[in-house]
């Protein structure tokens, strides 16, 4: 064989096992970002739902939350204090800027106070629990008390894990009474609250 064929073999068999060493670290490296992606995505899915929650228990809790805007404003409604050897057209300026923020502000309000009044409006998510479980006939799980809330009020969310955290706080509170078989828990109203929640109804029946 002639001394050119025979580099040019060598040559040609360097490349391929060059090529081919080069396709398997760029299979590997798209295996690990492909990996490094769906963990992000898990980590992020995890990070959305823990928000979900936080959120129901929020509401939960009754805890409004004051806007950020709040403290930006009351700033800007602050009156600054005149500087000393200003020219009146300086001070004419001042005034009408100071004089024209509190306007702003106080148009504001309004706006704030019938959201506050909606949220204010709402029942908690303790009183929809406390309601569901007197019209209830026979005990129901956590799942299944927060997919009936759901039904009930599509424009609010209904975390299980809340629902349950919520339904454990009335069993302590006596203002539920809590059931197991097997490895199921099931929840219901006391007893004891049926028959004021019954004579209620029937007095605004009356009515």
């Amino acid at each position: 064989m002639p001394e050119t064929t025979t580099r040019a073999t060598e040559l040609t068999s360097h490349y391929v096992a060059q090529v081919t060493s080069d396709l398997e670290r760029n299979a590997k490296e798209q295996e690990r970002i492909t990996a490094e992606i769906a963990s992000l995505q898990e980590q992020l899915a995890a990070v959305q739902h823990d928000h979900a929650v936080l959120v129901n228990v929020q509401q939960a809790l009754g805890i409004t939350q004051a806007p950020a805007h709040s403290e930006a404003e009351a700033e800007s409604a602050t009156v600054p204090s005149p500087r000393q050897n200003t020219g009146a057209a300086r001070g004419g300026k001042t005034a009408r800027k100071s004089a024209a923020t509190p306007k702003k502000a106080a148009a504001k309000k309004p706006v704030a106070k019938p959201a506050d009044a909606a949220k204010a409006t709402q029942p908690t998510l303790v009183e929809l629990i406390r309601r569901h479980l007197l019209e209830l006939k026979e005990p129901r799980s956590a799942a299944e008390i927060s997919a009936a809330l759901g039904q009930a009020h599509p424009e609010r969310q209904f975390a299980d894990k809340v629902v349950r955290v919520t339904l454990e706080g009335l069993v302590a509170k006596s203002q539920a009474e809590r059931t197991k078989q097997g490895r199921s828990v099931f929840y219901t109203a006391p007893k004891s609250a049926a028959v004021p929640e019954a004579e209620a109804q029937h007095a605004e029946t009356e009515r």
